[in-house]
């Protein structure tokens, strides 16, 4: 499947900001990148809570919210209580490319052609919240990981048989009418992770939900041309929303290296935009608009059972709702290039292994790889301070300091560099290229 033009372009918004070098071309096919509406649920569930909105409405929009809910294979849902969900916990976000009647005028060859009754899992991640002190981690998969996939079972006891080694991507057509159980067994079997929540949005989704908060501002360096989503922008920062951030979100050739691993960087800054917009005062003090977002996103997300009690949406809002954006940390499940086929990649086993063990030790987590994997983003570095007072001493952060608490000061675990990423407290900018 390949990425398809999208006629009608919106305006272009410009505005100067520095240019940056270009960079070779690597070669990853695919579409897609509906992602963070599925985390803007988890959010907007987080910010709805703690504005106060009504809990009968919760319980009017989880009525809807729960219609075509998924069962996942093996998961039992967690009995609500009050106050925030105990322990850690995990959930799979996937974002698929549907071609619903009402958006496939958009989306060119990719829903006229063969493929269109198709339906690949091209976005893929999974956000663990820890237990106490809580953390936030977002994980996301190359569309192109080659992985073992599960034997699944449809509605209608029809089992598929399991392969050895397949692209991520395929699990959803896979499961068949349970997809997304089918894309939760191949996540958890890859991970050794327990995922007991799950939830998919569609290219449609997207468009929803962006519209609905307003639309999000991004960076964006150098420029970003790739016709393939019919994107034609100058540097500058740049607000988006609905088609224009779907565009944003699915573009591989028009960032950094042209493959599916700069796109998963330039897809983690605007979650890390959007988390931001949402915590602040232009959203959080609008109860309009956090109905709007949470309405939205319970009309555009097929959920598992299993997230479709309110009480339970409000266990998990309260263990995030006080989570620092230092906190909030987005990364690319390592990978290695295949050494069947130069186009895929396949898991880097060890530096699985030290993510997996980070996350179990529940430290701070400090990146010390790069942001982007395929030159997907360019960090913009902070101002430097001013300089300190004779009478304020200027002194170096001290990872005690901030302990979170519960926490033993100074304790961090460094992920290896192979694992790249950032937080929701930094800013990055889409390392654009005009050649797409």
């Amino acid at each position: 499947m390949t990425d398809a033009p999208e006629p009608g372009r919106a305006p272009t918004a410009r505005s100067g900001r520095r240019p940056l070098a270009r960079h070779g071309v690597q070669s990853s096919p695919g579409p897609v990148a509906q992602l963070m509406k599925a985390v803007a649920i988890v959010l907007a569930v987080v910010l709805v809570s703690g504005v106060g909105v009504a809990a009968y409405t919760w319980f009017t929009l989880a009525s809807t919210f729960a219609d075509g809910s998924v069962d996942l294979d093996g998961q039992e849902s967690v009995p609500p209580d009050i106050g925030a969900i105990e322990g850690g916990v995990n959930l799979l976000l996937a974002g698929t490319d549907a071609c619903e009647p009402e958006y496939a005028q958009y989306f060119g060859d990719r829903c006229t052609g063969a493929d269109a009754e198709a339906e690949l899992n091209d976005v893929n991640m999974l956000v663990h919240i820890s237990d106490e002190p809580r953390r936030v981690t977002v994980i996301s998969f190359p569309r192109d990981l080659m992985v073992p996939i599960p034997s699944c079972t449809h509605s209608d006891g029809t089992v598929t048989s399991a392969m050895s080694k397949r692209p991520l991507n395929s699990a959803y057509t896979n499961g068949g009418d349970a997809g997304l159980a089918c894309v939760v067994s191949t996540i958890a079997a890859l991970t050794g992770q327990d995922i007991p929540f799950a939830a998919k949005v569609t290219w449609g989704g997207v468009i929803e939900v962006t519209n609905a908060v307003g639309g999000v501002e991004v960076c964006i360096a150098n420029g970003i041309r790739d016709h393939h989503t019919g994107i034609d922008w100058e540097a500058g920062n740049r607000t988006i929303a609905g088609l224009e951030a779907l565009q944003f979100l699915r573009t591989r050739h028009g960032v950094g290296n042209g493959g599916d691993l700069g796109r998963i960087s330039n897809q983690q800054q605007y979650m890390s935009r959007l988390a931001r917009k949402l915590i602040s005062d232009e959203v959080l003090t609008n109860p309009a608009t956090l109905y709007s977002l949470a309405s939205t996103a319970v009309e555009n997300v097929t959920p598992s059972k299993s997230l479709t009690n309110p009480l339970t949406l409000m266990q998990i809002a309260l263990a995030v709702k006080d989570v620092r954006f230092e906190e909030i940390v987005f990364l690319q499940y390592p990978v290695v290039e295949d050494p069947d086929d130069p186009n895929k990649v396949v898991p880097d086993e060890a530096a699985a292994a030290a993510l997996w063990a980070a996350l179990e030790a529940n430290q701070p987590i400090v990146l010390s790889g790069e942001a982007s994997q395929g030159d997907g983003v360019v960090v913009v570095e902070p101002e430097t301070p001013q300089e300190a007072t004779p009478e304020e001493p200027a002194t170096p952060a001290d990872p005690g300091e901030t302990a979170a608490p519960g926490e033993t000061p100074g304790t961090v675990t460094t992920l290896p560099e192979s694992i790249t990423g950032q937080t929701a407290a930094q800013e990055t900018c889409s390392n654009g290229n005009l050649g797409g």
